[in-house]
């Protein structure tokens, strides 16, 4: 039945040879990954989250920095600031961390507020 040829054929290690023994490989008891590039993909996934983890929570910081000093109107701090924040929002626009609309949503409002408290 099947192929001629006879015989099996022989098996393509689907993971490192290292992770064939349960002690050596605890990445095969936690992922769902089956293969080297799956398994790979995986590390890269996690690596890149906590990249974006981090890159955002600096964002928020800023923007929060940023708004107080527009609630506390203090308009020459919130000013000085202002570059800072616009940069950190556009490289995060850019990063992929926040959409180009949302970084252009946050420095117009921000924007309007700061003429707002300097008039």
């Amino acid at each position: 039945m099947g192929r001629s040829g006879g015989g099996r054929r022989p098996v393509r290690l689907s993971y490192p040879r290292s992770c064939y023994s349960e002690s050596t490989c605890d990445i095969l008891k936690i992922r769902m990954a089956n293969t080297v590039s799956a398994l790979k993909r995986v590390r890269i996934a996690e690596r890149r989250t906590a990249i974006n983890r981090t890159r955002k929570t600096h964002l928020r910081h800023q923007i929060r920095a940023m708004r107080r000093l527009l609630e506390s109107k203090d308009a020459k701090a919130a000013a000085d600031l202002v570059p800072k924040t616009f940069s950190m929002i556009d490289r995060a626009a850019k990063w992929g961390i926040i959409k180009k609309n949302t970084a252009a949503r946050y420095k117009s409002r921000m924007t309007l507020r700061l003429r707002k408290l300097a008039a």
